[in-house]
């Protein structure tokens, strides 16, 4: 009988191995998730590329992840003409890409290419910029979701009910469209890892959550709309219940470098309600398999992107 694949019970960052040699890129690691992830990664002497909306951030970034082969990519992923032009400069291979930036729970907006804010950042920028340079990732292609995709729907599941949430049509709940948006990240696992197989790319993907970890994105929503006491509180709370992002980016990092996971493997904490802990493999709720609503989101987000991937 064939052994089933667990990651050990209390694996770390200090469990990873030498990484010299090893391309990762990592959208969104200015802060949080993605730049705790980063600086383990360039720690185990991985060369690490970060993407960031402006070379101030970036800077900032490289110099808070320390020593260690460090370079940055301009994008925003709010802007498809951006993702373009970021995606035209990726020229290496990467062992591993992590599309890890995102948002949460925002007033609504919409994007530079009408797309409605959250939706269009967490989902339809990755989908685009993944897409372009999905002959340059190599082994894996890991994928920053949430338990909040519990809260998610696409209504009837419908293109066309898709393509309304994706272009902010209808009535705006920010919970329920982030929640959405984190479902999007599953389905899109799920689409890819069938495609992988049709296709024999080389890479597989993976999906992670990072539980409750500290980090700066329940506090942009606040920032968004001028709220400062909000965003004081929300961050006061944060210190008191959350996991460090150190943490949080364990699942992340579980995803670059454990040996021997599997296409559309879903890795988050371990401990209550997962919420924070080690990383261990674990499962999304049922609607985050369903094949026709995955491929559905696929067609319509290339119809919206513009990004074929065939």
């Amino acid at each position: 009988m064939a052994k089933i694949l667990t990651i050990p019970k209390n694996w770390s960052a200090s469990d990873m191995p030498d990484l010299t040699g090893k391309r990762f890129l990592i959208t969104g690691a200015t802060s949080g998730i993605g730049l705790a992830a980063a600086t383990e990664l360039a720690r185990r002497n991985g060369h690490v590329y970060i993407t960031a909306r402006s070379v101030e951030k970036a800077r900032d970034a490289i110099k808070k992840i320390g020593p260690g082969l460090v370079d940055y990519l301009l994008m925003d992923l709010t802007d498809l003409d951006s993702v373009r032009k970021a995606a035209a400069r990726v020229d290496k291979q990467f062992d591993v890409v992590v599309l890890n930036a995102g948002i949460m729970a925002t007033p609504f907006t919409k994007t530079k290419d009408g797309f409605e804010l959250q939706l269009g950042t967490n989902h339809l920028g990755h989908f685009a910029f993944a897409g372009l340079i999905k002959n340059q990732i190599k082994d894996r292609l890991v994928v920053v979701s949430s338990f909040a995709h519990k809260m998610g729907t696409f209504g009837d599941n419908s293109q066309n009910t898709i393509k309304d949430m994706m272009l902010g049509i209808g009535k705006y709940q920010k919970w329920k469209v982030y929640g959405a948006s984190k479902l999007a990240n599953l389905l899109f696992v799920s689409e890819v890892e069938r495609l992988r197989i049709t296709n024999n790319w080389s890479f597989i993907p993976i999906a992670v959550h990072p539980g409750y970890s500290d980090t700066n994105l329940q506090a942009v929503a606040s920032q968004m709309r001028g709220a400062a006491t909000e965003e004081k509180i929300t961050m006061m709370i944060n210190k008191l219940l959350a996991q460090p992002a150190a943490a949080g980016a364990l699942p992340t990092l579980a995803a670059c470098v454990y040996p021997g996971l599997l296409g559309a493997s879903f890795i988050g904490p371990d401990g209550f309600m997962q919420m924070r802990g080690n990383p261990k493999l674990t499962r999304a709720k049922a609607l985050a398999y369903d094949q026709i609503l995955a491929k559905n989101l696929w067609q319509v987000s290339e119809e919206l992107t513009k990004v074929s991937w065939s």
